[in-house]
């Protein structure tokens, strides 16, 4: 029987940030464990592939590339197949599997990944196929190893799951209710990472505003929350940035915009995913405020820090959405003037109330939309783009940029991409650049 010193393994993630850190971990999880990382997927014995089900096109995608990996079994009987992530938490998870997963071995949802080594076990003993999709989160740990990417830039979970439910997202039904990360926990991390040469890190959360507040329903009114958290994190010595992922408007108060505003590390840049300009929409969605709230709160974000950059989230084409309706959310976007805004066209997911509403938008519509919703926030990007030119910027310079490798790609305190001509020992490295050009997606510099 093969054993897991000379195992390798492989991990393919789809989908977020999240999941991004989630394989981070599985990784470590891993390495702790006696596995080895393999060069490419053709060499690992274990293949473990990380998935995303926000949206259908993500899914059919991800069903594609697990059916594709039959070719492995053919060519390496041996080689342990695992799909591990939010895709497998679905309550239609074992028609799919039937249909579309049989030759995987081990099949985890999302709190039961730190069991991998263990399971990966029992396969090689002869046990399986394994799945444990479990929707049970209390047990899984505060700490867990991690193999990080980066040197100078790491992820931090300090919340899982979501208690939220819009009616179109299928988050809380695959990650469970919310459960804050231990605080002492996440800033021991904050610490050791700094401690490494860690220096921005990336606050993780379904929604991380929310943080404390599952500890204060239980009866801990001094619990401390995500404003206490933020206090803590930007005091942490070495640490030069504070970002975090994802905020909901619902639970975002202009006292917390107050307290970010003092603090350095972090004011100057927000994402506020807003999803619809409409009120009549966001009521439908479930998302707990309307434009007048959201508004606020931009508002006092420009009244505190006039220079922050503040992006979103916008959803094209929700089960009845009118024209009119998708005109309010345009003049919405032209009064709030993003800095940048992702944007999607609503995607029906099998489990969340939206998906059996009426009045569902045809495809041809929405891409209409789209496209006029993306011409205009592109409009007022370059011309807040603009408005940096001349402007002397502090950038964490990231690498060589993806599209010509004559350049370095690095990120401002606002979160800007800027493209400049640099030298490999600047990487990692926070530089003094002046903006000498603006495009829509980035700007560049001397």
């Amino acid at each position: 029987m093969q054993t897991k010193e000379n195992m390798q393994y492989f991990i393919k993630t789809f989908g977020c940030q999240m999941n991004e850190h989630d394989s981070e971990i599985i990784a470590g999880i891993l390495d702790s464990a006696g596995y080895q990382p393999a060069s490419d997927i053709s060499a690992a014995d274990v293949i473990i592939i990380n998935t995303c089900c926000i949206r259908e096109s993500a899914e059919n995608k991800i069903w594609g590339y697990i059916g594709n990996l039959k070719a492995c079994k053919y060519r390496k009987p041996g080689v342990i197949l695992a799909a591990v992530g939010c895709m497998m938490q679905q309550k239609t998870l074992g028609e799919l599997l039937q249909r579309q997963g049989r030759h995987l071995d081990i099949v985890l949802g999302t709190y039961q990944q730190h069991r991998l080594p263990e399971y990966i076990t029992r396969v090689l003993a002869g046990e399986g196929p394994i799945v444990d999709i479990s929707e049970d989160n209390s047990d899984f740990p505060d700490e867990l190893p991690s193999r990080r990417q980066s040197s100078f830039a790491a992820q931090v979970n300090i919340i899982y799951g979501c208690n939220n439910f819009c009616s179109y997202c299928i988050v809380p039904y695959v990650r469970g209710r919310e459960r804050s990360r231990d605080f002492a926990a996440i800033m021991a991390e904050l610490c050791s990472l700094a401690a490494s040469g860690i220096k921005e890190v990336m606050l993780l959360g379904q929604n991380v505003n929310s943080y404390g507040k599952d500890w204060r329903r239980q009866g801990r009114t001094d619990a401390p929350d995500f404003a206490d958290l933020l206090r803590e994190a930007c005091s942490v010595d070495g640490l030069e940035r504070i970002r975090y992922m994802s905020s909901h408007p619902r639970d975002f108060s202009l006292d917390l915009v107050d307290t970010i505003s003092d603090l350095p590390k972090i004011r100057d840049y927000y994402h506020l995913p807003l999803q619809s300009g409409c009120d009549k929409i966001l009521k439908a969605m479930n998302r707990g405020y309307n434009t007048d709230d959201y508004l606020a709160i931009i508002e006092r974000i420009r009244q505190k820090t006039p220079t922050a950059a503040i992006t979103t989230d916008l959803i094209v084409g929700f089960p009845g959405e009118t024209e009119a309706d998708f005109q309010q959310t345009l003049d919405f976007v032209n009064k709030c003037r993003f800095d940048a805004a992702y944007t999607f066209l609503y995607s029906p997911r099998s489990g969340t109330p939206a998906a059996t509403m009426a009045e569902q938008v045809p495809l041809n519509i929405k891409k209409k939309r789209l496209q006029r919703l993306t011409m205009l926030q592109n409009q007022i990007s370059l011309e807040l783009n603009q408005s940096y030119l001349g402007r002397k910027v502090q950038v964490l310079v990231e690498g060589l940029s993806k599209n010509n490798s004559d350049f370095y790609t690095g990120r401002t305190a606002s979160n800007k991409i800027v493209i400049f001509k640099g030298q490999p020992e600047q990487i990692g490295q926070i530089v003094d650049l002046t903006i000498s050009g603006a495009k829509t997606w980035h700007l560049e510099a001397l």
